[in-house]
């Protein structure tokens, strides 16, 4: 399709060409968006993905970037002062380049579940990894990350921790997103986001909801993830989901809450491949397969966006390894077309594609203003 035919089919798609970049943090932003129809939806159904993978390391180089020019505008950070945080991969990679745009040092605490591909990628951009050798017995490997980010800092005077599950700034980091989407899409009725540190799903649909009151706003868990109420196991999927529960998760603003298993996110994602030659991780399979079912569910013309937070590359030797999925029992489960459903989040342990519409904090917490919280990722 060529430049005009794209702007006519799809009005508010930016086709003119960048403007040349001088740093690559300047990469970060102004991310694609992409039609995604069959083998989700029929013809004349489906749904916007906003492919957050094009930025240089994903999605969450927009928070590395945020948190820590705000923590060295509030003085919480000082010049050349250490940054250690944990992560599963693509924070780190934020950070990694955070820590090149601002001059920092950065220390990424992981697990064994690290793909060894991103260990070498973050070594080679700067970053110092230390993985911790065991999960914590009731917070699994997140947990068991933090306490270790805690020992390196109490080693460390002066160094800082994002702490991107509780900092308000990783919130706030979104507002462009959000503000990309208007504009590329003049009118949002549903927005699909995963949720992980509850960030990007918060960021986005609190400023999409400035424009859009109306707005719906459905989250995408992992089963196993402690995030919405269910107990928290064993996770393969990386990405999204959490074994602790992110103070920056919004649960008021969902509608519903959709667990999505491995097998049939790793489907979704060798689809997406397959018709649209743009894929990613777990959370973008999730994502595609919540998001076309909602494009199926809602009235003709609504529109429904969904996030896709990053690419293919990391997942190559998990998502897209025949041999490791095989390993797993993750090939040739088609999903069903039709969510499981539970009426209560913690009604029975879910082990499939399962959809909820009653959200709530599984800690009965109330969701402090953005700004009573800022400053909460400083140590």
């Amino acid at each position: 399709m060529d430049l005009p035919l794209l702007e006519l089919f799809f009005p508010g798609v930016r086709t003119t060409a960048p403007a040349i970049a001088r740093h690559p943090a300047q990469l970060v932003g102004n991310t694609p968006v992409l039609w995604i129809d069959e083998p989700f939806d029929p013809p004349g159904r489906g749904f916007f993905a906003k492919l957050e993978g094009a930025n240089p390391g994903g999605i969450k180089d927009r928070p590395g970037l945020h948190m820590v020019r705000e923590a060295r505008r509030r003085g919480e950070l000082a010049p050349g002062a250490p940054v250690v945080e944990s992560s599963s991969g693509t924070l780190g990679l934020g950070l990694a380049l955070a820590g090149l745009t601002y001059g920092h040092p950065v220390t990424v605490v992981s697990d064994p579940g690290m793909e060894p591909a991103v260990v070498r990628l973050l070594t080679s951009l700067g970053a110092r990894v230390e993985q911790v050798a065991a999960p914590h017995p009731e917070g699994g490997w997140q947990q068991a990350r933090r306490e270790k980010v805690g020992e390196l800092l109490d080693r460390a005077p002066g160094a800082y921790c994002p702490d991107q599950y509780h900092n308000p700034d990783n919130v706030a980091a979104y507002r462009p997103l959000a503000t990309e989407l208007i504009a590329q899409l003049g009118r949002i009725d549903v927005l699909v986001a995963a949720v992980g540190t509850g960030g990007h799903s918060a960021g986005t649909a609190a400023v999409l909801r400035e424009s859009f009151p109306g707005l719906t706003v459905i989250g995408v868990d992992a089963v196993g993830s402690t995030i919405f109420g269910q107990p928290a196991r064993a996770r393969l999927m990386r990405g999204l989901g959490s074994s602790i529960y992110p103070t920056n998760v919004d649960y008021s603003a969902f509608a519903e809450v959709h667990w999505v298993g491995p097998a049939e996110a790793v489907w979704a994602c060798r689809r997406l491949a397959r018709r649209h030659r743009v894929s990613g991780g777990w959370s973008v399979g999730a994502v595609a397969l919540v998001a076309g079912w909602v494009a199926r569910m809602v009235p003709a013309g609504a529109r429904v966006a969904a996030i896709f937070p990053d690419g293919p590359h990391r997942y190559l030797e998990t998502v897209y390894n025949d041999a490791w999925c095989r390993e797993h029992d993750l090939l040739d489960h088609a999903p069903p077309t039709e969510p499981d459903e539970i009426i209560e989040p913690d009604a029975r342990v879910v082990t499939r594609w399962t959809r909820c519409t009653r959200v709530r904090d599984p800690l009965g917490r109330d969701r402090a203003p953005l700004d009573d919280r800022a400053g909460a990722g400083a140590r």
